[in-house]
Parts: structure tokens; sequence; C-alpha cells
């Protein structure tokens, strides 16, 4: 017999599985787009089928090494601001994620909340980088364009802006075609990644939740994802990531990264007012890419498993 706990839970998964098929997100207009782009003074990607605008914001200006050796800026050491209406369309919210060196971490903090936006987690994504960066996530809610202002201004003066940035040289180094058996990580993983430049991402939603905050829906376009991102070449590969968890998903993918020899960095939050609250796990690797990809692929199967008492939708 189910106790109280477990059919409050039931009842939880089984509406969120009914908003997932009812509700849809009402797209961000042509206007709303060119303002937020205006704003900061860059062009971003819309996805038309998560209604969500995304702006990178790479730290070119870094030079950071792990364990000694430079790894390149697309390796995980890009910022990004998205924006998304909420779900009755009253609203846009904004979610960011910023790469940042010790000392411009409060600078952003006091400039964020100045400019009425909010902090919803600081910490780390690397072991043995150099310099050492921490990440900072920042969130708001309100009109599109007003938005995008608020977030410019609080980055303005930082190396964030995307003005502040060193123009981007045209790069001598192997594209990540020419360095990986793309075919082989492919098939291992059972997902297409992406070029960039020298690296190759994954990026991987979790379509089977329904996960919202303040009003909007989490998808992977608005930071909701696990990823993975090679760098290096085919035989002295890194790896780095994200997995994007629920709480009873966590320990067995810890478990899974460890017994394929990769390493846990960092177990924490994102959001605020997530719900269900989710937690992200980033790991680090080296070696064999296909044997890193398969630990990649090892904690992806963990995901979507039915907690005792708590059935996933399907």
């Amino acid at each position: 017999m189910l106790g109280a706990a477990s059919l409050f839970d039931m009842k939880q998964v089984l509406a969120a599985a009914e908003d997932k098929q009812t509700a849809k997100t009402p797209p961000l207009s042509a206007q709303e787009i060119t303002a937020i782009e205006a704003a900061l003074g860059k062009k971003g990607n819309y996805n038309e089928e998560q209604s969500t605008l995304n702006i990178s914001l790479p730290r070119g200006d870094l030079k950071v090494k792990i364990k000694g050796e430079e790894v390149p800026t697309s390796f995980g050491f890009g910022g990004w601001v998205a924006f998304k209406k909420a779900l009755d369309g009253k609203s846009t919210v904004l979610m960011s994620d910023t790469v940042l060196l010790q000392e411009e971490v409060n600078p952003l903090i006091s400039a964020a909340h100045a400019n009425g936006l909010e902090v919803s987690a600081i910490h780390n994504h690397f072991f043995y980088e150099e310099p050492r960066i921490f990440y900072m996530h920042v969130h708001g809610v309100g009109e599109p364009a007003d938005l995008a202002r608020k977030y410019a201004a609080s980055i303005r003066d930082s190396k964030l802006y995307p003005a502040n940035q060193p123009k981007a040289a045209g790069s001598t180094e192997q594209p990540a075609t020419a360095r990986f058996d793309i075919p082989s990580l492919d098939a291992i993983v059972k997902h297409k990644g992406s070029v960039n430049g020298p690296t190759y991402k994954y990026t991987v939603g979790r379509d089977d939740l329904s996960i919202k905050a303040m009003g909007a829906e989490l998808t992977a376009a608005i930071g909701l994802n696990s990823w993975a991102t090679f760098a290096g070449t085919k035989e002295k590969a890194h790896i780095a990531g994200d997995i994007a968890m629920l709480e009873h998903e966590v320990n067995p993918v810890i478990k899974v990264l460890r017994q394929n020899g990769l390493e846990v960095v960092a177990v924490h939050n994102h959001m605020l007012g997530d719900d269900p609250r989710m937690i992200f796990l980033h790991y680090y690797g080296n070696g064999q890419a296909t044997d890193l990809a398969k630990g990649f692929r090892a904690a992806i199967n963990m995901l979507g498993k039915e907690k005792p008492g708590m059935p996933m939708r399907h």
C-alpha cells in the first residue's frame, strides 16, 4: 500500500506529464528579439521549438590550463544568457551562466542586485584549472527589453560584455572533425554533437521531465540539459560536462561515473524555485575519447528511471 508521500509524488508526476502535453510557451516576437540583441550588442540563437533566445558570452580573454595543458575556451569557459516567455505569456524569464575569475564574482553580485536581478548559484565546474574559475548563475523576470538592459548594465564593466571581449582571431587549430573519430563517438553516445573549432560537444535535454521555474518551462535551450565536451585528440582526450538530475538520480550517476574512471567535480543547484528540484553534477576525465564517451553514456543511462513508488512519464 502506498503511503501519503508516495501518492503525493505520483500525483505530482502525473500532473507534470499532463502539463507537458498541454502547455505551450508563447514565442518571443521578432521585435523583442531585436531589442534584446540591441541591448547586449550581440546576435543570439533563437530556438523556435523551445521559444528561447540564447546569446553566448565566451571568455576569449582567458587562457586556461588544466593539469598544465592549455584548453580552448569552447571546452567549458563560455557563458550564456537566455530569454524565454513564461507559460502565461505575461512575463519573460532570464537565466544566465557566467564565467568569472575569483576577483570578478562579488562585483558582479553587486551589479546584478543593483539592477534588480538575482543570483541563484556560485560554484566551480572544474578541478586543476589555472587560473581558478567560478560560475555564477543569474536570473530575473520582467519585460524582455528591460531584462536585457538590466543584464547589460550588470555586465557592462566586466569582460562578460561582448564589446569588452577581444576580437576573435582566425583559428589555426585543427577542427574537431580532424581530431576525433566523430562517427564512433556518436555511436557510443547515441546522439549527434556539434563542432566548435577544436572541440566537440553533446547536449542532451530532459524531455522526459516537465520542469518549471518562475512560471516558465525549463528546456535544454535555457540550461536544463546534460552535456559533454571533448578537447585534445582521440588518443589523448579531455572530457568535461554536466549531468542534469532529479535528486534520486544523483548517486546512481556518481556511481557509474566513478566506475568509468571519470572524476566527480561538483554537485549543486543551478536554479532557485525549480519544480521538481534539479541537481547538476560536473565531471572531468582524460584518456581515450571513446572510453570517455562510454562514461558519459553510462551516466545518461541512469536518467529517467523510476524512483520506487514514483512512475516516470512515458
